[in-house]
């Protein structure tokens, strides 16, 4: 079995509730509790909704751990093109602007949740 499709749907499922926290993050809490701060708040309510959502797509496509790690590669590189689309296309960021911005601490935080997304499948079984 490949891991196109398992990847896709553990990408999309988490990157459609973490675009709107982002949102939540970005608009109201960034400016009352700083960058660090929400971005930290953020980070671990989006990896506890990817482990949620790779159990689900794990039961619906059953996948041996080596599998699992190709699903989370694919999905981690699904996403860096999805954020380097949205950096560039709605904030009017270069590609180079996008990947100074793990060199500030809220950058790297969120780079860390991102590769932590990555590594959840290779963690998680289709268990529930």
């Amino acid at each position: 079995m490949g891991v196109l499709r398992p990847a896709v749907a553990y990408f999309g499922a988490v990157f459609a509730v973490a675009f709107v926290i982002g949102m939540v993050r970005v608009l109201v809490l960034a400016p009352h509790l700083g960058a660090v701060l929400a971005v930290a708040l953020e980070v671990p309510i989006i990896l506890i909704w990817s482990w949620f959502v790779a159990g689900w797509v794990l039961l619906r496509w059953p996948l041996d751990v080596l599998q699992r790690v190709g699903m989370g590669a694919l999905a981690f590189g699904i996403l860096m093109i999805a954020e380097l689309g949205l950096s560039v296309l709605l904030f009017g960021q270069t590609a180079g602007g996008f990947v100074s911005g793990w060199g500030t601490l809220p950058g790297a935080l969120g780079l860390t949740g991102q590769i932590g997304f990555a590594v959840v499948p290779m963690l998680r079984q289709g268990n529930g």
